[in-house]
């Protein structure tokens, strides 16, 4: 389907609100880079990684839609990695549109998606409708299972072996009300990503962490085979050295 760019932006903006975006956001979602005014095809993505944006270039694609933002700190210069990015984008006139914390909050993102992959049932949303961070749900797949469906090893802090009922959250999320809330709704552990050790030690419940990839790409992923977009993998290169 062919669109004008303001029909586009007005349709990313009913799948994720601007106004649900955390204020830190401010000034990195929305459109980042100006393209074309028609837009027919689409590609999305989590990061606008220089190789995300290259192969965006070479499939010819109108727009790329991705979660995280391209850019965190004030530009003064379009230089290194900043230009990797830019450079293939604007030489072929391909708009950068950015939904970050407001795709996380939105119904049908990132969490939903989240949940969804790691098989939750009887689920119940945390922090709240329209300000949802996460679900807190019955388990249906093990851990292992888990683990295979994201792609990712789990790094586990506390005894699961009795866990049946799970929360989950995308992202950095390991915030100590938000555990507390999931305690609060049944969870016995609480599956996120980028722990910290102090943390992971005070935690009332067992924590898991997941690569912020895994736990993320699932949401943009469910996004771009709603809407027929094409979405382009770019798994970061980890690894562990016992």
């Amino acid at each position: 389907m062919i669109m004008q760019k303001d029909a586009f932006i007005a349709l990313l903006e009913k799948i994720a609100p601007p106004e649900l975006a955390e204020d830190f956001d401010e000034g990195r979602i929305g459109l980042i880079v100006d393209g074309t005014d028609t837009i027919e095809k689409i590609a999305c993505a989590l990061d606008a990684t220089p190789y995300v944006c290259e192969l965006a270039a070479k499939g010819k694609f109108d727009a790329l839609v991705v979660h995280h933002p391209a850019f965190w700190e004030p530009m003064h210069g379009a230089t290194g990695r900043s230009a990797k990015i830019l450079r293939p984008l604007m030489a072929n006139n391909i708009n950068l549109y950015a939904m970050h914390t407001n795709f996380d909050h939105a119904e049908g993102g990132i969490n939903d998606a989240l949940a969804q992959e790691a098989g939750l049932t009887n689920c119940v949303r945390m922090n709240k409708t329209p300000d949802s961070l996460g679900f807190v749900g019955d388990m249906t797949k093990s851990f292992e299972e888990i683990a295979k469906t994201l792609g990712c090893g789990l790094r586990v802090w506390g005894d699961v072996s009795d866990v049946t009922r799970l929360a989950v959250v995308g992202g950095a999320a390991f915030d100590p009300e938000l555990i507390l809330e999931a305690v609060s709704l049944g969870a016995q552990a609480y599956l996120a990503s980028e722990l910290k050790y102090n943390l992971a030690r005070e935690a009332p419940i067992p924590c898991i962490e997941a690569t912020h990839y895994a736990l993320e790409a699932p949401g943009m992923r469910m996004l771009a085979k709603a809407k027929g977009w094409t979405f382009i993998e770019d798994i970061p290169v980890t690894s562990i050295i016992q």
